[in-house]
């Protein structure tokens, strides 16, 4: 059609072709929450000052990097005054404006890693490398075609993404809030440490359960775990061992170094909407509900249930700086720019755990994986160290169906599963948290994923799964 237009211009007064640039994602789908997707400007936004350069039927970022990143990815347009005969065809041009181009971006996303995860996931999974705080993975699913919302998107599309349950257009790596489960123990373990309520001998029984009061809390293993050090805690993820030292500790210390963790607050990544989480204080559920703080609460947020919300990418960050020995930084998924004054600071500072500290719960985390009773056997890769956590994160109080099995519920009352890890054990490379929702355990459902995210970053083969060695 083109070609027609241009061969017939002098027949046709008063037309001109001009060049319309269009965005074309590539790869549809992949990293869509991230990279977002540019849609026409509406009246709201051409009234705001936000856009000056912009006019009706131009495109804007309305979501992930080309919303955040809006004034900086788009340039401004360019223009000609010319003379005209009467015929409407060009005499001269009178006056030009040079259209000015925008800055480029380089992510930090590794485009492979990336691929593997999502093809790998049910939900959720962030990977970092825990020396620069350089997001390499930021995944969530299901995912959506950006390509859908060139030129507007149609309403039966429309209607079937705000529709679907499982919510596609929510960036659930950071706008999802879960209780983080049995990964929380880390907290705990270090502010035990920190605080000098237990040491790294310290001992409790765990006979399956524990007593307080009138009530009793149990362990997720029914037969107990024995008498329990804090090595063996972690790597068999006893219920009853943290049970005790979060009571000794408080609910507001546990918070305390909860937040300088970096949980409960925005983690600052460069993109819009990031949720909060929450942490839990005595402050806070009495201005919140008008009642005080039970110790049978503060039994549950030491273990990562009660109250507590975090995100995957808060728990990447969490466990990136326990990776590194302390240091905190703010995730970036920016890795460069043809801007030179774009530079941001990415250390936030260090985390309160002194270096023995680390090191003890450090030697938990690598039970977890490489032990012969740790929770996460499963993701053990020949050949690397690997350290993690398992989580499993219920998501209502069980009670009538205490003794129903994960598999027995239907999926929307399992738990969710979770996986944080790092690797290798000694100068690690990446750091990786993983959310299956509704996954019931996270040894089965989350550590799997992160296991093949990991070795894949380091380069690592692994042995084909039975079903795809039968093909």
């Amino acid at each position: 059609m083109l070609a027609v237009v241009e061969a017939r211009r002098y027949a046709l007064p008063g037309v001109s072709v001009t060049v319309q640039p269009v965005r074309d994602y590539l790869f549809p789908g992949q990293a869509a929450h991230l990279l977002g997707y540019l849609g026409e400007i509406n009246a709201k936004e051409l009234e705001s000052d936000q856009f000056p350069h912009l006019k009706i039927g131009e495109y804007v970022g309305k979501f992930g990097i080309e919303r955040s990143y809006e004034a900086f990815l788009g340039g401004q347009r360019g223009g000609r005054q010319v003379e005209v005969n009467s015929s409407g065809q060009v005499v001269r041009t009178l006056k030009t404006v040079p259209a000015k181009s925008g800055h480029d971006l380089f992510l930090t996303i590794d485009s492979k890693l990336q691929q593997t995860a999502e093809a790998a996931l049910g939900d959720e999974a962030v990977a970092i490398d825990p020396n620069t705080g350089e997001v390499l993975v930021l995944a969530s699913t299901p995912s959506f075609n950006q390509n859908d919302f060139i030129g507007g998107i149609t309403a039966p599309k429309w209607k079937t993404l705000i529709e679907n349950p499982q919510k596609p257009l929510n960036n659930k790596a950071i706008q999802g809030a879960y209780p983080p489960g049995s990964t929380y123990k880390i907290v705990t373990a270090l502010a035990g440490l920190e605080e000098k309520v237990i040491d790294p001998h310290t001992t409790f029984f765990c006979p399956g359960h524990f007593k307080m009061g009138k009530r009793t809390f149990r362990c997720w293993r029914r037969g107990g775990h024995g008498t329990v050090s804090l090595k063996k805690a972690l790597a068999q993820s006893c219920d009853v061992y943290f049970y005790q030292v979060g009571l000794k500790l408080g609910v507001d210390k546990l918070a305390h170094y909860a937040t300088a963790y970096g949980l409960g607050q925005p983690t600052g990544i460069e993109l819009a909407n990031e949720n909060s989480g929450l942490i839990p204080t005595k402050a806070w559920k009495k201005n919140r509900t008008g009642i005080g703080w039970q110790r049978g609460e503060t039994v549950s947020v030491s273990i990562g249930q009660g109250f507590n919300l975090t995100t995957p990418l808060q728990m990447a960050v969490l466990t990136a700086a326990v990776a590194n020995g302390g240091t905190l930084y703010r995730p970036t998924v920016v890795k460069n720019s043809t801007d030179k004054d774009s530079h941001v600071e990415r250390v936030i500072g260090r985390i309160p755990a002194s270096p023995n500290s680390l090191k003890r719960v450090k030697e938990g985390l690598w039970e977890v994986v490489n032990g012969n009773r740790g929770t996460a056997r499963i993701a053990k890769i020949p050949g690397v160290e690997m350290c993690g956590k398992t989580g499993t994160a219920q998501v209502f109080t069980r009670k009538t169906q205490a003794r129903l099995k994960e598999e027995d519920l239907k999926k929307s009352l399992r738990s969710h599963a979770w996986f944080v890890a790092y690797a290798p054990a000694k100068e690690a490379q990446i750091a990786v948290a993983v959310l299956v929702e509704h996954g019931a355990h996270g040894s089965s459902a989350a550590a799997p994923i992160a296991k093949e995210v990991i070795a894949m970053y380091l380069g690592i083969e692994l042995e084909p799964k039975p079903e795809e060695a039968n093909g």
